[in-house]
Parts: C-alpha cells; sequence; structure tokens
C-alpha cells in the first residue's frame, strides 16, 4: 500500500532526524531540509521546522527512540465508597485459602503437528 502524502513527508523527516542524531548534529530546521534534499525526497516546508522545533529540547529524540510509541491505556481503578470496609474486604481475601490446580492429563499421543511420540 502506497504512503500518502502527509505519510511520506512525515517519514522522511523522521529518518532526516535520526540520521542527524547519529551523526551527532544539531537537529535543526536547515539541516533536516539538507539531508532531505541529499537524498533526493521533496516535503512540504512546515515538516523540517515543526520537527526541528519540538526535538530542539535537550533529550527529547532520545525520548521518542525509547519510548516505543502510544500504547493503549490500562483499566481504571475501581472506585470504592468506603475505604475501611474495602480494607476489610482486601483482609478477607487474603485469608481465603487458593485452591490449586490440577494437574489434567489431555490424552497425549500427538504432537503439536499430528503425529505421535514415538519418534523422540
Amino acid at each position: 500500500m502506497p504512503l500518502s502524502k502527509e505519510q511520506h513527508d512525515e517519514l522522511c523527516v523522521s529518518y532526516a532526524s535520526l540520521i542527524l542524531f547519529d551523526g551527532e548534529a544539531e537537529i535543526t530546521s536547515d539541516a533536516l531540509m539538507s539531508v532531505i534534499t541529499a537524498s533526493g525526497n521533496e516535503v512540504e516546508p512546515y515538516w523540517p521546522t515543526l520537527f526541528a522545533g519540538f526535538l530542539s529540547k535537550e533529550g527529547r529524540i532520545m525520548d521518542l527512540i525509547t519510548s516505543g510509541g502510544p500504547s493503549a491505556g490500562g483499566g481504571g481503578a475501581a472506585a470504592s465508597g468506603n475505604t475501611a470496609a474495602g480494607e476489610e474486604d482486601a483482609t478477607a481475601a487474603k485469608d481465603e485459602p487458593k485452591e490449586e490446580e490440577a494437574d489434567m492429563d489431555l490424552g497425549g499421543g500427538m504432537d503439536m503437528f499430528g503425529g505421535d511420540d514415538d519418534d523422540y
């Protein structure tokens, strides 16, 4: 699936940012545009300015590299009306013995590829 013009431009500026960072060069709008032009690409003029403004703060690009991108948020904590009652419930749950899971024989006779276990 081909990239849209906007996706292409963003990707070009992202790669140019990484190239400058890896070369320990300052990430400026002009430097980004130079790398993009040298690669034979053209982007809308606002992209290098946008990236340079965002990445100009110390450590910002490392934060992006190590973050791994956005992730889904976890579920919220359950609301409790009375903390004392909630503490009692937590204590009661700790006192109950846990049931152990029973080992089950699943019948065997086949491996994950549909054969039997005689070959091993």
